[in-house]
């Protein structure tokens, strides 16, 4: 039958707007013969497009129908149709598992196995599945039974009807019923062997602790002992024994075209590989208590008796759990728990390290071997720590207080996402993997499996980061208390490193020089006195805190510096103790970057300030006027009423600085921000405020001690370039114009020299070298640049731009505004400068054209040699520059008609650009990206090196100190980098549209 055209096009996109990727394909197996009864109707393509990959659940709907008997296939589309649960359970195998879709295949009635278990509160254990596993009497079938039983466990898994931990839990019960039937073929195979000795199968790994995969090497230990007690020979028994496990293995392991079940592992048993797969009791003891290393009474930790005599599996973990729990107090304990996990991120290749979800740093080895070691140092004298299961281990120690319960439930909601993930990877294809796909398909079936339906690469590629993130943080801070062990006296009993260890922790924690942070943390915790048993209480936090920036050094050396200042003030002490917030403020303003701490060290009184979150809102114009002008009317002098406003100015970009760290990184009372544009506005408003009241304050100040009351003339200041936008950063000068107007009776020449006086007392008090940071004042805006006069009378501004104003001088005024002075004066300056910025019939052509030769030349001749012009934020492709003169472009073209767009800030005119019509909605949002992302960009640059650039630092922990102040975790720089290039490649396409193109007319 042929289509027509116009109802083809509309099945395509129904079938894409319904998550099919290949339609022509759906088109055609929807038509197919195997689902000609249900193919119109609605409910089975909803039901399809509900699942994790559709194409892949209707072509397995469709070799299922075809395998079935035409009865029988019936009463299949019929249950798609009518019962959803049962429709949801099998699409959703279906579109998730290409392997369980080939087990139904071949096996067609299994899906009615789909049905059991179908209530909410059934959960299989191990007698149900023993159940279903009855029947099997040789590999094969065993092989298909248990494939229909992890058939339930899968379709209950991705509809959400059980949670990962009970699905986990549910395929170590399967595991466990798979093992004791295989074993029971294996005795049938040999009744002679089984009537011989008595065999335990001991499981260890992931199936001891309840919380297995679907695909993963089953680790088990073997116990025998001879059947008659009174036996002298054990050899007989412990070779019908090894037959019989051998056998059990064979079973499990082997691959027919029924597949594999999963692999039995022996490795973990004494000797390993080299050592006899079945021992006695009495040998297994003997070897642990002689021979055993750590990492073995580790992997012990979970073992449990899952097959074969009970009572003498029951006897081996009696036996064997007592050196368990004395492990933690043999030598070198800890570093032989951290070293073997070093070994085995050793082992991943390079190439894999990123993508591997088990093994790799911030993996879900990172959560079981911190809940281990915990379990193992404290499991000792608290038996509730003993759980197998990593989860309730974990929970348990959550609730001891071993750890703290938000770390605890960050762990948790990171565990459980990452074996998730790991679950929905192996269920593709039943395959032993831990690597995350890269495959775009591969991905997009991922991310929607663990319901991320909107952009479900980016989702998935985002929440993996950020929980494999927590992993390795919280990983790494559980482990700070016992480096305290290594420098100070603590209670007896408490696991202590020895210092050699406590240094290879350090390193394995970020510290370059560990020798140095030993030394500190000796002085901070050292001694009886009060400030270092609370510096005692503090550091394991704060270390995990430097931990977590990009200089754990640093931010160790500045804590310090600030104790050493303030220790002995009984305030500071209080302030870290009791304020929830203050610790953590501090240790991410301290490990930053320099601007910050070199702003504290000034003036530590200051990390006051850190005591709660509000109190970083940097403060307004007016009230910071009020400070400096009262500050100015206390001082005897000039010098020193300015000396205090530089003081008032450190103090608040301390506080903005501070703010602006915090916001951008998070605490845990106050997680960071999720709109990078909104710390932007605040931080340039605050520094444009701040900056405009030392200005106001030095005036007032300097008219005060040359004239008194009243200055000769009336005299503004105003604010240019980022200053007049509201836009200023950690590094800006304040671009800026003067204006005077003679007062009533005063010679112009007097007014010109006093005005000139007052231009240069401001300069010189505003940048004297002291322990401030200077306000460097830059007047190199006005008319005839460099080598015009410094301060002009307003009628010779007029004149000035009614005879000789450029357009580019007129394309500056568009950020002029009055920031200092005589209020009046500044408006009238205002009114004489819009017309040139607004003209009233628009912007000429030569004078737009004239823009953008300027603009093409600064391109080709300002950017610095060797810079990389993809990376440069000011005049690199798509940075601040290309923003900011499109966005100008449009205000003097038409701000005259449109007063949304007479704003001296560059985000509020692409705001009014759109409202007017001028621009698309979304070619703005790429323009105002890429201006955000250039301005955080360099106000990262001034926070972490403490001096200005245009562009990302060269030094690798540097850069990594940025990458941490946009929100990249530790290792993603190359991220930074290629969303840098990204957004601001975006931003300069709709540049070259808007201002060199089409569109810019």
């Amino acid at each position: 039958m042929t289509i027509p055209q116009g109802r083809r096009s509309s099945t395509f996109t129904r079938l894409l707007r319904h998550g099919f990727t290949d339609p022509s394909t759906a088109e055609r197996l929807l038509g197919s013969d195997a689902l000609a009864p249900v193919a119109e109707d609605t409910v089975l393509l909803d039901a399809l497009a509900a699942t994790a990959d559709p194409d892949l659940a209707l072509l397995g709907l469709v070799r299922l129908a075809e395998a079935e008997p035409e009865e029988e296939r019936q009463r299949l589309l019929s249950t798609v149709v009518t019962a959803k649960p049962l429709r949801d359970r099998l699409l959703g195998v279906l579109g998730a598992s290409e392997a369980l879709g080939d087990h139904l295949a071949r096996h067609p009635q299994d899906w009615r196995a789909l049905a059991i278990y179908e209530s909410a509160d059934l959960h299989p254990g191990v007698e149900e599945f023993t159940r279903g596993l009855a029947d099997a009497t040789d590999p094969d079938s065993l092989r298909v039974a248990y494939r229909r039983c992890l058939l339930s466990i899968a379709a209950r898994d991705v509809c959400g009807t059980i949670d990962v931990a009970e699905t986990a839990a549910e395929l170590a019960d399967l595991a466990t019923a798979t093992l004791r039937a295989a074993l029971r073929i294996a005795e049938a195979a040999a009744p002679e062997d089984a009537a011989r000795c008595r065999l335990a199968v001991i499981a260890m790994g992931k199936c001891g602790g309840h919380e297995l995969n679907y695909v993963s090497d089953v680790d088990v230990i073997f116990v025998a002992e001879p059947a008659d007690s009174g036996e002298a020979d054990e050899a007989p028994a412990l070779q019908a024994a090894n037959r019989l496990a051998a056998h059990l293995m064979r079973i499990c392991s082997e691959t027919t075209v029924e597949g594999t079940i999963w692999p039995v592992d022996a490795n973990l048993r004494p000797e390993g590989r080299n050592g006899p797969l079945v021992r006695t009791l009495s040998s297994h003891l003997a070897y642990y208590q002689r021979w055993a290393k750590t990492w073995e009474f580790q992997a012990l930790l979970k073992a449990r008796p899952v097959a074969g005599d009970a009572e003498l599996g029951a006897a081996y973990i009696e036996t064997i759990a007592p050196l368990v729990w004395q492990a933690a107090e043999r030598d070198n304990f800890v570093p032989d728990v951290q070293k073997m996990r070093r070994r085995v991120v050793d082992t991943i290749p390079a190439h894999e390290i990123e993508r591997e979800l088990k093994l790799g740093p911030g993996g879900l080895r990172d959560v079981e071997f911190a809940v281990q070691l915990l379990q193992l140092v404290h499991g000792r004298s608290d038996p509730s720590l003993r759980s197998g299961t990593t989860l309730d281990a974990l929970a348990a120690l959550a609730a001891g207080g071993y750890v703290g319960r938000t770390d605890a439930a960050q762990l948790d909601e990171a565990y459980r996402f990452l074996r998730s993930m790991e679950h929905r990877i192996q269920l593709y294809r039943l395959r032993r993997t831990h690597l995350v796909p890269e495959g775009e398909a591969d991905l997009r079936r991922l991310g929607r499996s663990l319901g991320l339906r909107t952009e479900p690469v980016v989702a998935l590629n985002r929440a993996w980061r950020r929980h494999a993130g927590v992993v390795r943080r919280l990983h790494e801070k559980l482990f700070y208390r016992p480096l305290l062990d290594a420098v100070a006296q603590l209670a007896p009993g408490e696991a202590r490193l020895s210092t050699e260890a406590a240094r290879e922790r350090l390193v394995a924690l970020g510290y370059d020089d560990p020798s140095d942070a030993l030394r500190h943390l000796e002085a901070l915790a050292s001694g009886v006195s009060r400030k270092a048993a609370i510096q005692r209480t503090l550091l394991p936090v704060l270390l995990g805190w430097f931990a977590d920036s990009a200089d754990p050094d640093a931010g160790l050396l500045n804590f310090r510096k600030v104790s050493d200042a303030l220790g002995q003030t009984p305030w500071y002490l209080r302030l870290l103790r009791d304020e929830g917030a203050a610790a953590e403020n501090l240790a991410r303003v301290l490990s930053a970057g320099r601007l910050a701490p070199d702003l504290l060290m000034r003036a530590p009184e200051a990390v006051a300030l850190l005591g709660d979150v509000r109190g970083l809102e940097p403060r307004g114009r007016a009230q910071l006027e009020q400070e400096v002008l009262a500050a100015v009317r206390r001082s005897d002098n000039a010098e020193h009423a300015v000396a205090v406003a530089r003081g008032v100015r450190r103090r608040e970009l301390f506080r903005t600085a501070a703010g602006d760290l915090i916001g951008s990184y998070g605490t845990e009372e106050s997680p960071a921000e999720a709109d990078p544009g909104a710390l932007v506005d605040r931080v340039g408003s605050a520094l444009s405020d701040l900056n405009a009241a030392t200005l106001a304050g030095t005036l007032r100040a300097v008219v005060r001690d040359g004239w008194g009351d009243t200055l000769p003339t009336r005299f503004t200041v105003i604010g240019m370039g980022r200053f007049g936008g509201h836009e200023q950063g950690y590094g800006s000068d304040a671009d800026v114009l003067f204006v005077h107007e003679p007062r009533e009776g005063v010679d112009e020449q007097e007014a010109a020299k006093a005005a000139n006086r007052v231009v240069a007392e401001l300069r010189r008090l505003l940048e004297i070298p002291s322990a401030d940071p200077p306000l460097v004042i830059d007047p190199d805006l006005r008319p005839e640049g460099k080598t015009g006069p410094l301060v002009r009378t307003l009628a010779s501004y007029a004149a000035y731009y009614r005879r000789w104003s450029q357009v580019w001088e007129a394309q500056a005024l568009l950020r002029a505004e009055p920031v200092a002075g005589d209020d009046e004066l500044g408006a009238r300056f205002i009114e004489l400068v819009d017309p040139l910025r607004y003209p009233a019939d628009g912007l000429g052509e030569d004078a737009a054209r004239e823009i953008r030769r300027l603009k093409a030349r600064m391109e080709s001749e300002r950017l610095p040699r060797g810079a990389d012009p993809t990376l440069h934020t000011k005049l690199g492709r798509g940075g601040l520059s290309d923003v900011e003169w499109t966005v100008q472009l449009l205000q003097m073209r038409h701000g005259a008609a449109e007063p949304g767009l007479r704003t001296t800030s560059t985000r509020p005119a692409l705001a009014a650009a759109v409202a007017a019509g001028l621009l698309p909605a979304e070619e703005a949002a790429m323009l105002d990206e890429a201006w955000v992302l250039a301005t955080r960009v360099r106000n990262a640059v001034m926070l972490v090196r403490g001096r200005p650039g245009d562009t990302f630092p060269s030094d690798g922990r540097e850069l990594a100190a940025v990458a941490r102040y946009l929100g990249y975790e530790p290792g993603h720089v190359g991220d930074m980098l290629d969303d840098y290039r990204r957004t601001t490649r975006r931003a300069r396409a709709v540049v070259d549209e808007v201002f060199y193109g089409a569109g810019a007319h």
